[in-house]
């Protein structure tokens, strides 16, 4: 009987836990909908408010990080649902150079601007992996909320952050092998191919797929077979992606494009996710900003390197990012720079496997932390002010907007 007694309070425990972090961020939702602000900044304060860094209310468990994987997973398979195969394939140059220059730039700046700060080697690796990252489920979050996902800066944004985990996983490789005091060069190129093979077959030949197995889906007797195999496919492959080497969100991305040319099932699927997907997401953004303790702050010395190193992860995400788009309208560009500025859960996770190996320090880890958050709270607002300028009435004549004066208007 205690057991049982024991076991009911430890349920009835994490279900308060549930509701506070859901009611939390609906709440903050609502008032920064009212504010004209997206609701995704409110989720992810309501998570620094109910958390151990203000009212203590509610801490990051197992449980909470399982449901707030699950979360992004279910998002970035929605995401996948909207994204058709050929939209990717169309823009896949230029996601390339996307991806490429905002990783390289990053990590670069972030290693220097560490060891300019008292780092070791390898703490500054950590921390230049870390810029590396990209959240691309807050971008998608916002943008799915515009109803933008199909604009062609979208469509590349969605596409480099595919290659920019890839890249990522590399560095992140490289990294910890430094860490532990050697590297597995065929060990990390395997790693990379298969991520690479993988993340290229899905993408080419699971939509193909589907689409020759749908008459046969279709004859199921199972109640919405298209919906149940859309989501074991989501988890099967974020599964996969594990595996592999890559986020599981890459594969729930994957899963949803190889669902997305089944059109008139795909909008069947994507009302029936549409409601797991607002009940879980919250719990992936309220997590982040639980992440975030404000008690290390109590050192100047810790704010001025966090600010730093928030400042440098906006601009070289920005600058590197955009540039990737060269060739492009300036407004287009600015997109795609901001666009790929939130770190998010990456860069937390990045953080946590540098301390987890003993080789960051307690100061520096909590000034990536700060930077993850950040950056997740600042790209959202930016995110939207630049595409609804873009999503104007189209019969307007195009003005060329400059970014400086673009920026300066928003500050």
């Amino acid at each position: 009987m205690p057991i049982v007694l024991a076991a009911s309070v430890e349920n009835a425990r994490i279900l308060l836990d549930l509701f506070i972090m859901l009611a939390a961020a609906k709440l903050m939702a609502e008032v920064f909908e009212r504010l004209k602000q997206p609701a995704v900044v409110g989720e992810i304060l309501a998570g620094v408010l109910i958390g151990p860094s203000l009212l203590g209310w509610v801490a990051p468990s197992a449980i909470i990080n399982i449901l707030a994987e699950i979360g992004v997973i279910f998002l970035l398979f929605n995401v996948g649902l909207e994204t058709k195969p050929q939209a990717i394939f169309q823009v896949g140059k230029r996601a390339v150079m996307v991806g490429v220059l905002g990783v390289l730039l990053p990590f670069v700046a972030g290693y220097f601007i560490a060891v300019a700060w008292g780092a070791s080697f390898v703490e500054s690796m950590f921390i230049g992996a870390a810029l590396v990252a990209t959240s691309v489920g807050i971008t998608a979050r916002v943008l799915g909320g515009m109803g933008l996902l199909d604009a062609p800066t979208a469509r590349i944004i969605l596409g480099a952050a595919v290659i920019d985990d890839i890249l990522g996983l590399i560095i992140l490789s490289l990294v910890s092998g430094v860490s532990q005091g050697g590297i597995s060069y065929a060990g990390l190129a395997k790693t990379a191919a298969a991520a690479i093979v993988f993340t290229a077959f899905v993408g080419l030949v699971g939509s193909r797929v589907i689409n020759r197995l749908a008459p046969f889906i279709q004859r199921l007797r199972l109640g919405r077979p298209f919906f149940t195999l859309g989501l074991i496919l989501c988890l099967g492959l974020s599964v996969a992606s594990i595996y592999v080497g890559v986020a599981a969100i890459i594969g729930a991305f994957l899963a949803g494009m190889a669902m997305a040319e089944a059109t008139e099932e795909n909008h069947k699927m994507h009302r029936m996710t549409t409601g797991v997907t607002e009940f879980l997401v919250p719990f992936f953004l309220v997590n982040i900003g639980m992440q975030l303790n404000l008690s290390v702050f109590s050192d100047s010395s810790v704010i001025i390197f966090a600010v730093l190193l928030t400042l440098i992860a906006v601009v070289t995400k920005f600058i590197g990012c955009g540039l990737g788009a060269f060739g492009m309208q300036k407004r287009e560009m600015a997109q795609i720079g901001i666009g790929m500025v939130p770190r998010g859960e990456v860069g937390i996770v990045v953080a946590q496997i540098g301390l987890g190996l003993g080789v960051i320090g307690p100061t520096f880890f909590a000034s990536v932390l700060f930077m993850a958050v950040a950056t997740t709270l600042i790209a959202p607002p930016f995110i939207k002010v630049l595409f609804a300028r873009g999503n104007d009435d189209p019969m307007k004549p195009e003005i060329e907007i400059d970014i400086s004066d673009e920026f300066s208007r928003i500050g």
